[in-house]
């Protein structure tokens, strides 16, 4: 079954097979290896991505489904040249751990602070409590959506970015 998905602003056309996931998808039609297969039963959030704006597990939702819509994964969140403030305060305040989880949980923060510009600590746990790290790693990975809603509002050291850019 031939699917369009425009990911990271580029449109792909695929011929897959209907049962495909859109992170298999993702990983291995697009070689977009930044979002992880993690628990594959929508537990751990290691998939999360963005679908035209709203942050899914993307182990949950069939390529076809995504047929025509946007999407958005860790690639598309900044560059190497240019990190989104997200990625620099995961950098900053040392939320990498191991780094399995952090393109989950970056993107699941980055929709929280397009919700939300200045969460709170509890905001933030609450928003990330479907998205594990297994290092044990929530509290710099807290301080990290902090730092980067700081330098959104323009408070920090980097310019304010917005959160989907």
């Amino acid at each position: 079954m031939n699917v369009t998905v425009n990911v990271n602003g580029k449109p792909y056309t695929r011929d897959v097979e209907p049962r495909t996931l859109l992170v298999h998808f993702l990983r291995e039609d697009l070689l977009l290896t930044g979002t992880h297969v993690g628990c594959d039963t929508s537990q751990c959030g290691a998939c999360t991505v963005h679908i035209d704006g709203e942050a899914v597990k993307s182990c949950t939702v069939l390529a076809v489904q995504a047929d025509g819509m946007d999407v958005k994964t860790i690639e598309g969140l900044g560059t190497p040249g240019e990190l989104h403030p997200l990625q620099t305060g995961f950098w900053e305040k040392h939320g990498l751990q191991c780094g399995f989880c952090t393109p989950g949980m970056i993107m699941a923060s980055a929709e929280l602070l397009k919700h939300n510009a200045n969460p709170s600590e509890e905001e933030i746990r609450y928003h990330l409590e479907g998205n594990y790290c297994r290092c044990t790693g929530y509290h710099n990975i807290v301080k990290a959506v902090q730092h980067a809603a700081e330098i959104m509002a323009g408070g920090a050291e980097q310019g304010g970015q917005a959160a989907d850019d």
